[in-house]
């Protein structure tokens, strides 16, 4: 798949909720996303609740051939706007078909349970093993064809990996957040899609002076710079950075360019700026999401 992907969570109304002012805008950047040569676009049922998930169905049905979208289970949302971590089974299994008839597809290419394993201090009260265990089942029944974790721990990988394989993994990581290196580890060792969250630090890293100095040399943005750097961090990783603007997109897209052209020396450097040896889960969690 191309490298660089699509995250959809800014396609919902203010603070993730509800429709866009223009549902209808929001759908061309979809489809310009496909024409753009995105071949992977992240979602989840939380956005909206569901409406981003009716938008990509409304844009895109039927998906073009090579197209896949990962989409998350397992949270929900108050009627605050506040974001729960549910894992309960029924919450897991009535989201898949959800998502299932929101996108208009027969199956899932991949499914994420999402898990608080990323998040300082959090906890659920159902084990990981209840909530995949639904996965696995709907799986067999050919509802989904991948299965991949959202928020997961090294502890909670290998657990996971216990009952099924795991296809991908969605954990916090960008150049100042480092939380997710030894998940990030697991995954180039055993093969597994590493997707970063908060790519771009939820616009901390806007004129980074370790970025400016790439970036006037390439003709590039500090974005891109910064989504280049992922790419080149890991052969297992893919991006996901999300924007409702084509001109947006198209930069975003042109990343992967970006990472062509990056020095190793650059490279190197821009990887220095966080000891990943001491990185950990108990770095603060962004506070935006205008990122992801």
């Amino acid at each position: 798949m191309n490298r660089v992907g699509y995250g959809a969570m800014q396609l919902a109304g203010p603070n993730v909720w509800g429709l866009p002012e223009d549902p209808e805008s929001s759908c061309q950047v979809l489809r310009l996303a496909v024409e753009q040569g995105v071949t992977f676009f992240d979602t989840a049922n939380a956005y909206g609740p569901r409406t981003v998930n009716q938008l990509i169905g409304r844009a895109l049905r039927p998906l073009p051939e090579g197209v896949i979208i990962g989409n998350k289970v397992g949270a929900e949302r108050g009627s605050d706007g506040s974001w729960i971590v549910d894992g309960h089974p029924d919450t897991v299994r009535r989201q898949v078909h959800e998502a299932l008839a929101d996108l208009g597809t027969e199956a899932s290419e991949l499914t994420y349970l999402r898990l608080v394993g990323d998040t300082p201090g959090a906890h659920s009260d159902v084990p990981m093993e209840e909530s995949l265990g639904v996965l696995v089942e709907l799986r067999e029944q050919g509802l989904i064809r991948r299965i991949g974790l959202s928020g997961a721990s090294p502890q909670m990988l290998a657990r996971a990996q216990q009952m099924t394989p795991i296809a991908a993994v969605q954990n916090r990581f960008n150049l100042l957040d480092r939380s997710g290196v030894q998940v990030l580890a697991d995954c180039e060792a055993q093969g597994i899609l590493f997707v970063p969250y908060f790519p771009l630090a939820s616009g901390r890293l806007s004129g980074h002076h370790e970025l400016t100095g790439p970036a006037k040399r390439l003709g590039a943005t500090s974005a891109q710079v910064a989504l280049a750097w992922l790419l080149r961090r890991s052969p297992s990783t893919v991006v996901i950075p999300g924007t409702n603007n084509p001109d947006h997109l198209r930069s975003n897209v042109a990343a992967s360019g970006v990472a062509e052209n990056l020095t190793d020396v650059e490279v190197a450097r821009l990887t220095g700026l966080v000891d990943e040896s001491k990185a950990s889960l108990d770095q603060p969690t962004p506070a935006a999401q205008s990122d992801r």
